[in-house]
Formats: structure tokens, sequence, C-alpha cells
């Protein structure tokens, strides 16, 4: 079989489905809205989408191209409007769309309800009704005309019983985008297209079989064979049929071999992808297998494991066929046999020999009829690779284009090999490259494989290469391959071609390139390293100790990369032994060009190292104190990384490093200074400071090219550095928690270009914000918080109109100018826990922050008077927060606050009265160990109630708020389904009782509540069944519940044979599930002052004996 990781030429794809999407439509219901902008987004995304936009949607004719491009679309939308159904061109289109569904191929439907309802669609009421009144009256007398409408409205309940998408009209172009990820994403995942690949079909046909989908049980199926015999192309060509028509949660995992060490990276990408789990759910192995053993066993999946080579990788994937429901299949490849045990198995086989030839000359005379001179020279070459597709592929791809006389040379030269491994016969598509080009592949086989091609190409073009023309000669001739994510990869054959071919040199000291760390370590401890090591590249995961002249007859090496795959936590345990960290290593090459060392352990690089061409230096996480403790000359040196160096005290001479543009030196603790010269680095791009705690001196800053600097959390550095040159439009500027006491006017000059977003926070030497922040028009978001000196804002802030957020919170702010009104885009404003000791005042609204939705103005000792008494004029504020403050009382205006959802008082000692609510206000926090604020909340909510009247049921409106316990204003009951209550003699006095005060914690759907006479002659019970509302979907541990049920929402006269209410003696509530805890108070707009104690207590007491006296009455009721 052909290997379809390298690109194809196009004549080898055929498309499973011509198009990606169908879209059907009432065309003047939504041609100009939603059909049209689901269009456009979907072609911008490359997505191929049939519209027809010459639909006539007359009569029931539809044209044959029609009907052949729904056969050929992957996913059909279908947008149900209003008067689609009155089309009977749409009706027929849905038939035959509903009718693709049950092929093999399984087409998808998407529907999209657009200003109708799914249960109008699915039953036809409504407009579809009238339309379905008018279709019947048509086919009245007509028999078959009666048989279509009835397969029109069973394919309109069929699409509306399907997943799909609910919008209204007016909001298409938010909508959208959900429709075009998802279809995007079934798109990407289920195999729009395939490739006609070589001798593919009847081993597939073996596979498939060995599969037995038709049966509903758990399965694991091998593929095994030899390297570059296809095991890859298969599954993928399985997983792309397969996942698109028998599965709805599959996953192919690739390369598993090269993951090996990282096993819960691949059960992160698995979960997500079966369980829409978020990418990083599980954080090692075992958590992986326990969560995939838990949450998948119910589910039908498809799993496909690619390139297995060692038990653990598939025990940590698919350790048992019970972690997954039933109709799952696992399918998995590899090389080694004994992995396989007595599982089910597929053994690939080689080509035959006339699909061999058909595929050596799709690479060697790609589509072209081959000259009748190569017949024989190409049976030859053909029968030398026994039936193996890479070797076919790589020796067609050397011999294209090449004459009669190369083609001869290369058979001599396999004839030469007829009997050594695959491996020593793939070498002649080595030796066929130019030197140039060898060294770039062997240095993609050993060191780079699976790194991004933007990583990679630097390095080799720092060694002096030709990266890019020499890359797309390998590509070109099948050695090397972009994979999707642009990684440069290689089949695993090629790969160890390369470096075998490295490996001929028996003594390590004399191979050119060292990867294993084995390897390296002895090459180093024993000094045995020649002039032929050009690279050494490896990660260590154990202490290292190299000897001070290891690398001195180095003197060739060119890349030298040495990584920890250590966490920082395991650090200090890992790195080299103390007796290798004094002073500096001996000698290091001069050739260097790309040079990084993780955990570099010596405190300084040695004085006689001058590598006039090294273009990379990274000392991450090193022992540094100097880099060098002379100028050094670099002209070639571009990047420069030495952060986490937490013993560097001072930066390197920079005047030598004319070509500089990245200079990292985030988190060195002990850094102190920068030194001048970094003034001449007119070339830098990027500077990073992050985090340099001690750094004080920063004189001046070359900002020609810079486009970013960081100085966040830079605590001792009060001055912003000096500025050399004209700043760049983009140049990014961070200054979070540094501890500069002054903006610079040119900054803000500057800020004129960045993004709307201005990032200040934690800069606690801050005393003053520049006045000319009124010409940054363009900010959206300013946050100021904890810049503890920082007493006010200037009042050119109100003419930032396109502000929406400006967080202030622990400032010394008092006094908000007045112009902070004006902001009429504004939509978040918070002076939360201001600290100045003064009383906090907000101006008169006058009118103004029409857009504000949240303001929080918690622990700003605000005390009567520092709200102002137009603050119900907030028109769309959603939230309050006026927590831990002074008042006693709230401006009235407060109850206009029409769009208030939110309300939070808590802490508010001095307040002994709740404001009137506002219509909306649904979550209130206070202080409701306060009694006064409990009855306040109460009589309150009461007065938005007034008008109820009984009926056979009634929504209490119920208020949620903090809390784990009930407060003490109310009775309380725990864990119980029901609660019975006794009333005091007289207990109803007249309009002064409101009704009865709830609470409780929990969640309540339904509840019925009974109220029973004295003398019960079992008719004169009232029964009132409770519906509440207002629940968030789940149930909150820190959550009370507040409502209010008014005395007429519960008494119906009618039912009350003559009694009065004072008849009545007990109250019973019955809840549909157990409730955690319930409060119960009786409310009277004044509370009765004689025998309050008494009142408050007997008037609740719980009185066990009230089951037996009421019982017979409720085993009546529920008899009825």
């Amino acid at each position: 079989m052909a290997s379809t990781s390298s690109s194809a030429s196009n004549s080898q794809q055929c498309p499973l489905w011509k198009y990606d999407v169908f879209l059907s439509f009432r065309g003047e219901d939504t041609r100009n809205t939603i059909t049209g902008y689901l269009y456009e987004r979907l072609t911008r995304r490359g997505i191929i989408t049939f519209q027809d936009n010459k639909r006539l949607e007359h009569g029931d004719s539809i044209p044959d191209e029609l009907l052949k491009a729904i056969k050929d679309s992957q996913v059909a939308i279908v947008i149900f409007s209003e008067n689609y159904a009155t089309s009977r061109w749409c009706l027929n289109e849905l038939v035959n769309i509903m009718e693709c569904t049950k092929d093999e191929n399984g087409q998808t439907v998407i529907p999209v309800f657009y200003g109708v309802d799914a249960t109008d669609v699915r039953n036809q009421s409504k407009s579809f009704a009238e339309a379905f009144a008018k279709h019947e009256l048509m086919n009245n007398d007509d028999g078959e005309g009666m048989q279509k409408v009835q397969r029109w409205r069973t394919a309109l309940t069929a699409a509306a019983n399907l997943k799909g998408y609910v919008f209204p009209i007016g909001v298409e172009s938010d909508c959208v985008e959900r429709i075009v990820d998802d279809i995007s994403s079934k798109c990407k995942t289920s195999g729009s297209y395939s490739y006609k690949v070589v001798g593919i079909d009847t081993q597939l046909e073996k596979v498939e079989s060995l599969l037995e989908m038709e049966i509903d049980d758990v399965r694991i199926v091998w593929i095994w064979g030899m390297g570059g015999v296809g095991k890859t192309t298969m599954v993928n060509a399985i997983y792309n049929k397969l996942s698109s028509s028998k599965f709805k949660d599959a996953c192919l995992l690739e390369d598993i071999k090269e993951n090996k060490h990282r096993m819960y990276s691949l059960q992160n990408i698995l979960l997500s992808k079966l369980l829409g789990e978020k990418e990083n759910c599980v954080n090692n192995k075992e958590e992986g297998r326990s969560m995939m053993a838990r949450r998948l066993r119910f589910k039908k999946v498809l799993i496909v494991l690619d390139d297995i080579d060692h038990r653990d990788q598939l025990d940590y994937l698919a350790g048992d066929l019970g972690w997954f429901g039933k109709g799952s299949r696992i399918i998995a490849t590899t090389r080694d046999k004994r992995l396989i045990g007595k599982n089910v198995v597929h053994e690939v086989e080689k080509l035959l020999d006339r699909d061999a030839v058909k595929l050596f000359n799709q690479y060697a005379f790609l589509e072209k009829v081959p000259d009748e001179c190569f017949k024989d020279l190409t049976l030859d070459i053909v029968s030398h690779a026994k039936g193996h597709p890479l070797a076919l592929k790589v020796w067609g791809c050397l011999l294209h284009g090449k004459d009669i006389i190369v083609w001869r040379s290369a058979l001599d030269r396999i004839r030469e090999k007829s009997g050594s491994e695959i491996i020593e016969n793939l070498r002649i598509s080595y030796d066929g490259l130019e030197p140039e080009e060898q060294e770039i592949f062997l240095d993609i086989a050993c060191f780079f494989r699976g790194k991004e091609k933007k990583e990679v190409m630097p390095i080799l073009e720092s060694c002096g290469f030709p990266a890019e023309y020499g890359l797309s000669v390998l590509i070109d001739k099948s050695l090397v391959f972009i994979s999707d994510h642009n990684k440069i990869q290689m089949h695993d054959l090629i790969q160890d071609m390369g470096q075998y071919i490295v490996k001929m040199q028996k003594h390590l000291g004399e191979r050119s390139r060292l990867w294993n760390a084995e390897d390296v370590k002895e090459v180093m401890v024993d000094n045995t390293g020649t002039m032929a090591v050009e690279g050494i590249w490896f990660t260590f995961i154990q202490r290292l100790c190299f000897s001070r002249e290891a690398m001195k007859n180095m003197k060739r090496l060119r890349i030298l990369y040495i990584c920890s795959f250590i966490s920082p936590i395991d650090r200090e345990d890992a790195v080299c032994d103390s007796n290798c960290t004094d002073g500096s290593i001996e000698y290091l090459p001069n050739n260097l060009r790309w040079f990084v060392w993780h955990e570099y352990p010596w405190k300084s690089l040695p004085e006689n190292f001058e590598p006039q061409r090294l273009v990379h230096l990274d000392l991450q996480w090193s022992s540094l104190c100097d880099l060098w403790t002379k100028r050094k000359i670099l002209p070639s040196l571009r990047w420069l990384h030495l952060s986490y160096s937490e013993n560097l005290m001072r930066t390197p001479d920079f005047t030598g490093m004319p070509k500089l543009e990245y200079l990292d030196l985030g988190n060195c603790t002990r850094l102190e200074e920068v030194h001048p010269s970094l003034e001449c680095c007119g070339r830098l791009i990027r500077l990073n400071l992050y985090c340099c705690k001690n750094l004080m001196s920063f004189p001046c800053v070359n900002v020609e090219s810079l486009e970013h600097l960081n100085l966040e959390d830079c605590f001792r550095l009060e001055k912003f550095p000096g500025i050399l040159g004209r700043m760049k439009p983009k140049l990014k500027i961070k200054m979070r928690g540094s501890g500069i006491r002054e903006l610079p006017s040119s900054i803000i000059q500057h800020l004129l270009y960045l993004l709307p977003e201005l990032d200040l926070r934690f800069m606690k030497n801050l005393v003053a914000f520049p006045s000319r922040i009124g010409i940054l028009k363009g900010l959206v978001k300013l946050n100021l918080s904890y810049c503890s000196k920082l007493k006010s804002l200037p009042e050119e802030i109100g003419d930032l109109q396109n502000l929406e957020e400006l967080d202030a919170i622990y400032t010394l702010i008092s006094r908000p100018p007045s112009s902070i009104i004006r902001l009429n885009k504004l939509k978040f404003l918070s002076f939360s826990h201001q600290r100045s000791g003064l009383y906090f005042v907000l101006p008169p609204v006058n009118g103004g922050l029409r857009s504000l939705e949240y303001l929080n103005l918690s622990c700003c000792n605000i005390i009567d008077g520092g709200l102002p008494e137009d603050i119900g004029c907030l028109s769309s504020l959603k939230e309050l927060n006026l927590t831990g403050n002074n008042f006693e009382y709230l401006p009235r205006s407060i109850d206009q606050l029409g769009a208030l959802r939110s309300l939070e008082l808590l802490d508010c000692k001095r307040l002994t009265q709740l404001p009137e609510f506002p219509q909306q206000l649904d979550e209130i926090d206070a202080d409701w160990s306060n009694d006064w604020i409990c009855n306040s909340l109460f009589q309150n909510i009461s007065s938005l109630q007034h008008d109820i009247s009984a009926s056979d049921s009634f929504s209490p409106r119920v208020f949620t708020s903090w809390g784990m316990h009930i407060p003490s204003w109310f009775h309380k009951w725990r864990t119980a389904t029901s609660v019975s209550v006794n009333l005091f003699e007289n207990w109803y006095v007249g309009a002064n009782f409101l009704g009865f005060s709830v609470c409780y914690h929990g969640k309540l759907i339904d509840t019925t509540a009974h109220l029973i006479p004295l003398c019960d002659d079992g008719m004169s019970s009232m029964t009132q069944k409770l519906v509440f509302s207002n629940h968030s979907e789940e149930y909150s541990y820190f959550t009370n519940h507040f409502c209010f049920v008014p005395f007429a929402g519960l008494w119906d006269t009618s039912k009350a044979n003559g009694r009065t209410p004072n008849d009545y003696g007990h109250i019973i509530v019955y809840f549909s599930e157990e409730l955690k805890e319930f409060g119960l108070r009786l409310l009277y707009k004044d509370e009765p002052t004689e025998h309050d104690d008494e009142v408050r207590c007997s008037s609740l007491k719980k009185h066990s004996n009230i089951r037996g006296r009421v019982g017979s009455f409720f085993r009546n009721f529920s008899a009825h």
C-alpha cells in the first residue's frame, strides 16, 4: 500500500463527499439573513457548501442536480422558518435529505429552528398547521397526493427530533458561529476525503470482517507488520470510514511510541475527544486510567492506537475491554507481535506485483504513461522492493525525471545490496543528495523529527545550510514531510536509515551526531569525543556530571543541546554533583552555532570561549553569576536566554552583540542592573525582565525595533527606562506589579497604538495618573487595582469614550471625578476596599453611566450621603455590591433600578432597614443575623405580592442569598420531607397579618401546604400547591432561598364553610424531596407586642402528635 504520510498529487484524492454542507432553506424567509450569514462563514472557514442560489421553489419537481448535491453532501443543515412548510419544494427536498440519513455513509442532518419552535415543526402546529391544511385541501381527492403529504409530515417530525439549534430572529450573526464550529469539527474528523491507496481495498475488507461490526460486543483488533508496509495508512482509512458512519465518539492516537514518556497527555487527548473534557483534565497516567475506566464504560467508542511498541501503552490507553460500552472497537497497530497475545490480528500483506508496479509508477512517472524503454528496468526495481510500499515510493521519487542512464546506475546499486535489509536499500535515496542536503537530512533524523518547522529552520540556518531549499528537496524525495501541525516528520524506517548511517562509525566519539543520553554520558565522562562530533542533542532525566575537559577535542561541534526532562520541583536533586560546579568548564568549542544547556552547572562561561558564529545561547535555570567577566565579540548572536538563573547579578556588556534580537532575563531574581550598553542593541525585538525582583538600574533601552517589553513584578524598579529611538506602533509594554512611580508622557502617547487594554495592577509606588490619559480614545479596559498609593483620577478620565471596564480596588481613591459619569460605555466599575480612611463619595449620576451593569463599592467607608440620591438612574445596572459600609439607610431611588438582579449588603452593621426592591431583583445578601433586616426583607417582598389570590397553584417569587444555615429569625427544621406547625390562638389579626415568611436550604420544586381547622370536619381544609422558581440548575451548599406566601394566596373563603382564619390551628407542609433545612415565621405589618416571646416560640412550635390528629384527613385527601 502507498503511504499517505506525505502529500499526494491531486489525482490521487477521491472525495467520499463532494460537499461538506448542503443548505436547505425557504428563500424568501432566510436567504438574506441566517442562510446568507451561514454560507459566508462556512465558505470563509474552507467548508465546501452547496447553496442553490437559483432555486425557484415553485411546484414539486426538484432538479436532478439538486438531488445529486444532497446525496453528495456530508452534512445537511435544514433551516426551518415560519413559511418553510408552505413550500412543496422545501418539503420534497427535506424528504430526500431524511432518506439519505438511512444510507450506508450516514449523512448527518442538523435542524436549525429560526424564529419557530421545534415542537411546532415536530407536531405541525401554528404556521405549519396552516400550511398543511392548505396542502391537504389541495390533495383531498388525490390518494397519491395525500401519501406525499404524509411523507412530508413524517420527514418534519423526524428532522425536528434531531439535535439542533434554536435561534430567535435578529441574532443571526452571533449564533451562526456555534453552528460553523460544530460543522467544522464534524468535517474535520469524519474523513470527508480519502486517498486512492494502491492495494488497500482487499486488506480493508479483511480488517472490517475481523471487526464484526454487526455484533454488539467490545473487541480489539490488531494490525501487525514491519515498518513502512502501510499500517498507518490502513488505520487512517478505517477510522475515516467508521467515525463518519458507525461511531459518534471516536479518537485516533498517532505515533504513540513517540509519546511514551507522557502517557497522560495521550489520555487527555482521548478523554477530550470522547467525553468533551478539557485537554488537561488528568495530571498523571494512573489518574487517566481510572477516569477512562469509570467514564467510558457506557459509551460506544472507536479508538485507534497507532504504533504501539510497549505493553504499558496498551494498559494505560485500553487496558481492559470492560472500560468501554457495548459495540466499542479498539484497533491497534504494532511491529512487535509479542504484544498481541491471543487477540484478533491482521498481518499486513506486501503488495502484489501489479499493485507494486502501479505504486512505483505513480511516483516515478506521476500520471504520465511510462516510456516503453523503462518497462524492464521498472520490473527489475520493483522485484527488488519485494512489495514494500515505502521502498517503492522512495525509489520512485528518487528516479522521477531522471534519464535511463541514472536508472541503470540506481539499479546496479540496488542489486549490490539485494541481500541487505530494507534500510540499507533505502540508503540509495540518501546517497543521491548533495552534501549539505545530507547534513540537513541527518540532523532531522537524529535531532529534529517531530519538532515544529519554525523551531528547526533557524537552527539549520545558523549552521550555514540552505534550510528552505534543502528541506524542499527532502520533501520532494519523500524523505521528510510536514504534518498538519507544521511539524517536520519522517517515516520510522527513513529515520532508522539516517541514524544507521551515523552509527556506522562504531566508536561513539567518532560519530557525527550523538542523541542517546547514555552515549553522550559515556563520551563526556571518558573524554572520547573527537573532531568528528558535529552535534549533541539529548534530554537528561538523571544526575549529570561532565568532565571539565569533555569537549576539548570537539572543535567542529556546531549544535549543543542539553535539556532537562525534570520538573522544577525536582531540579535541585538533578543538577550536577558539587565537584563539577566550581569555576567553569575548561573548554567550549568556538564553532558552536546553537548552544542550549539548561541547568548549566558552572558559575560562568570559559574566558577562552569566543564563538564568533554563535546565533543562539540558551542557559535557562543555570548557576551563572556572570556570563563573562570581560566584553565578548559575538557578531552573530540573535537569541540570549538566561531566565531563571537565580544567581545572576549582572548582565554582560552588549556592545559586542549588534544583532541581538531576543533577550530573556525573566525570573533572574538577584539581577540588580542591566548594563547601559543595551542601548546599542538597535535590533532588539523582545526584552523580558519579568519578576527581576531586585532590579534597580535600567537606564535606557533602544526601541527602534522593540515589539515587546516586560517589566512586570520588577518591584524595586522605580523609574521607567529611558527611551532611545522611535517606538513602533505594535510595541507592547507590560508594567503590572512594577515599582515605577510615574508614567512618562511618551508612554501615554505611545499607548494610543496599543490594544485597548491598560493593565497597571499592583504598581504600589504609582502615586498619580497622567492627565493625558484622556487621549486614549480607544481604551476599553483600565485596571488600576492594588495601586495602593494612587489617590485620585484625573478629570480627563471622562474623555475615555470607549472605556468599558475600570477596576480601582485597593487604592486610595475616595472621590472619583465628576467626569466619570460621562463614561456611557462603561459596564464594569469597582472601587472596592478603598484604603484612604476617608469617606467615599460617588458623584451624582445625572443620567450618565447609561451602560453600567456592575458596580462594586464594597468596603469603601460609605456613610449616609455617600451614594447619590439619583442612583436609580443607572438603568442598565444588574449587580450592586455595597458590602462592608457604614450607612444607616440607602437612597430610595434604588427601587428604580429596573435591571438590578443582585444586591449585596453584607457586613453593613449600621443598616437596619432594607430599601424597597426593584421588580427584577432575585439575589440579595445582607446580615441575616439581624432580626430587623430579616423583617425588613419580608416586608418588602410582601409589598411585591400584595395582589395575590387563592388558586389551584401558586408560584412564590424566590430570592437567593449566600448562607449555609437558616437565620435565627425563623423557626427551623432539619432534614425533613414534611413540617407540621401548631398556630397559637388568634394568630390571624386582620389586615395586620401578611402571610408566611419562608427560608429553605436545598432545592424545592413542588410543595403542598395544608391549613387545617382546629375542629377538623374533613371538608374545610385549605390546600395550596406551591411551585418554586428562580432555581439554578445545580444545588449550591452555600445558598439559602427566601420566599413569601401571602395569606391571600392560601386562604379561600369558598372552602371555609363559614369558618374564620382563627378557626384554623394547624399547618402541614409536604416537600417533593428531602430538604436540608427549612424555616418558617408568621409575618405581621406590626409585630404583636403582647406575649411577644410566646408568639415567636409557640406560634411555630413543632408538634409530634399532630400527624396522628390529622392523619385520617390526609389519608382521605390522598385517596382522592
